[in-house]
């Protein structure tokens, strides 16, 4: 099959198409056939050498880890897929999935079916971010109705998501973007926006319950853990929580904690059922052959996009 896999740590010019052998599917594992593979933050500073890359092992490896396709095979022992399905999901996470390829094989319950309003390219972009805020606002901060959420970066990826989820969890949200994606995030239900380039966070809003850092800024902890009701709880999602973030907090009488995303099927149907009632939708901003991932991961580093990226395999 072809892949697109790297021999070396660098820029996305690293990124090469290659000939590689097919995987088969082991005992509970399925083998999808890829129609589209999502980029994400992750994938790019792992490409550089950071992110996960010291997870995925030595050179070569693939990268990617969004996934919708079609079961191709089944394992033995998969009970609640079969051949034909069309399925999405975020493998293996952070051990390779080596997404950026024709097939994957990954345990089935990895997967979820996909989301039948939803094309396999919308769908692609939907794992690993959907995940991600799902996994917070449910079973890391149990976000309750009329709870305050504010989240930063509330038009990238996951931000977008974290504010549809926590909508409806009947949370009162709170976004920072540019002005230009207020009217698109009040759209997606934020209830208040800031300009972060304009005002400053502490000034324009506070008491409140949940903070998603999705930026991990000096001053986008020090903000959030201004903002913060006494036992609050901010969530520091790219930068984890260092020795002084960890007493900053204590001083200030709030918690805070690290995040990392796992696998999970049984959320992405919850998820799923979410995006096929109309609750929440996923923004695709740019959509890449996948030959052309090098420009795909330089739209990613740009810190620009609105929603996800994703690159169509074929």
């Amino acid at each position: 099959m072809r892949a697109i896999n790297q021999k070396e740590f660098g820029g996305p010019e690293v990124l090469q198409l290659v000939e590689v052998d097919r995987p088969e599917p082991l005992p509970t594992e399925v083998l999808v056939r890829v129609h589209a593979a999502g980029v994400n933050p992750v994938d790019a500073k792992t490409r550089a050498g950071g992110g996960v890359a010291g997870v995925l092992g030595e050179l070569p490896f693939i990268l990617g880890w969004d996934v919708s396709g079609v079961v191709e095979a089944v394992g033995h022992g998969v009970h609640t897929l079969k051949v034909g399905d069309e399925v999405y999901g975020m493998p293996w996470f952070p051990r390779a999935a080596s997404a950026y390829a024709e097939y994957v094989t990954a345990p089935s319950r990895h997967f979820a079916r996909k989301p039948s309003n939803l094309t396999h390219t919308e769908a692609a972009a939907l794992p690993l971010a959907g995940l991600t805020a799902y996994q917070i606002l449910t079973a890391l901060a149990d976000v309750q109705k009329d709870q305050r959420v504010l989240i930063h970066a509330a038009a990238g990826g996951v931000g977008h998501l974290a504010v549809q989820f926590a909508k409806a969890l009947g949370a009162h949200v709170i976004g920072t973007a540019s002005a230009a994606k207020h009217e698109w995030l009040r759209e997606l239900g934020a209830d208040e926006l800031i300009d972060y380039t304009a005002t400053a966070v502490e000034d324009a809003t506070g008491d409140i319950d949940v903070v998603v850092d999705l930026i991990g800024s000096e001053t986008t902890l020090s903000q959030s853990i201004k903002v913060l009701k006494p036992g609050g709880l901010l969530v520091a999602v790219p930068s984890g929580t260092s020795p002084e973030l960890l007493e900053a907090a204590k001083q200030a009488g709030v918690r805070v904690a690290s995040y990392l995303v796992e696998p999970d099927g049984h959320a992405l149907d919850e998820i799923t059922e979410l995006v096929e009632s109309g609750a929440v939708r996923v923004e695709v901003e740019q959509v890449f052959p996948w030959t052309e991932v090098a420009a795909a991961h330089r739209a990613q580093e740009s810190g620009r996009t609105r929603g996800k990226l994703v690159l169509e395999v074929n």
